[in-house]
């Protein structure tokens, strides 16, 4: 068994820099969802059996009430911002599991996993999102 975490909201951000803008026939900017949405499908065809994204479905978290100036929406870029439903929604529509996260983090979600499935004996190997650890393989 091979479980892939995947940090959604980072993912999404890493796209957005990384590609060119791309719109769909409603003017939207969809680049980074169909960014997320080709590396998720390759960890399918690299051999992965359970895949997971968590997104922060908001971006403010229980951590904003404990910090003052911990992390908000605010300064994110419009066309980018639109996208976090979107991402959970077409990765939904694929069959892929999401964490759309409220209170918590995406991080807390992914590292709650990656315990889970340490705990598996089942499981082969646990891989982090592209490039942000959140578990160790075995």
């Amino acid at each position: 068994m091979q479980i892939h975490l995947v940090d959604g909201t980072y993912e999404l951000f890493r796209h957005y820099f990384a590609l060119p803008s791309a719109r769909d026939a409603d003017g939207r900017e969809v680049a980074a969802v169909r960014g997320v949405l080709a590396s998720v499908l390759g960890m399918i065809k690299g051999g992965a059996t359970h895949i997971a994204v968590a997104t922060d479905h908001v971006i403010e978290s229980f951590r904003n009430e404990l910090w003052s100036g911990y992390k908000t929406g605010e300064g994110i870029e419009p066309d980018l911002f639109a996208q976090f439903p979107m991402l959970e929604d077409v990765l939904s529509a694929a069959g892929i599991v999401v964490w759309p996260m409220v209170e918590f983090e995406a991080d807390d979600a992914l590292a709650a996993a990656a315990v889970t499935a340490a705990r598996d004996s089942r499981r082969t190997r646990t891989w982090p999102s592209a490039s942000k650890v959140h578990a160790l393989s075995s």
